[in-house]
């Protein structure tokens, strides 16, 4: 399933986010920025040491990332430009703003993927693992943000033209797939 919005391609796939072909792809981290487990976990032992080793350069800078921030590493031994870590939302029950927090992963991801001039981009399923982020909250905030920012960017700004939602599991990517449908 896929559709176009202001000729950049949005589209859902099923699979190993670190298989995936394009450019960039976007880690859902923790604050800390240690290799952890799910897709976090998954990307750290693809790429291999050197991303830990430059999260480690993060953390000595600034501490790590607070939720909904971003930051920008190599892709050590993957075919990447590079990967965007982001934290997002430890799900509290949705009285602590996780949704809004959520939602600025996507744009902190987006924005360092455009100030690098990124043209592909792929997203995991943030925060719906460890983070017990509810999964149809997470697709439908996921979408979204992402389509409101490329509505609101004026084409010269906007350098992607491919964001793909990489969904591990086929429920997610049934799930997006879905709501994905009600924006075309």
């Amino acid at each position: 399933m896929q559709i176009t919005v202001k000729d950049v391609v949005i589209s859902v796939k099923e699979g190993d986010i670190t298989a995936w072909q394009g450019e960039m792809i976007v880690n859902a981290s923790n604050s800390g920025l240690y290799g952890g487990g799910g897709v976090d976990g998954a990307i750290h032992r693809a790429g291999g040491p050197r991303i830990a080793e430059e999260c480690a350069v993060i953390r000595r800078k600034q501490g790590g990332i607070l939720p909904g921030e971003a930051a920008l590493t190599t892709a050590g031994q993957l075919s990447f430009r590079g990967i965007i870590h982001t934290v997002g939302p430890i799900w509290k029950g949705g009285t602590a703003g996780e949704a809004a927090v959520l939602s600025r992963c996507y744009k902190s991801s987006l924005d360092l993927a455009c100030a690098h001039g990124v043209q592909s981009l792929a997203f995991p399923n943030i925060s719906t693992g460890i983070y017990s982020f509810p999964k149809d909250l997470a697709c439908k905030t996921a979408l979204e943000s992402v389509i409101q920012y490329i509505r609101g960017k004026n084409p010269a700004e906007l350098p992607l033209r491919q964001i793909d939602f990489i969904c591990f599991e086929s429920d997610n990517a049934r799930l997006y797939e879905a709501m994905l449908g009600t924006y075309s």
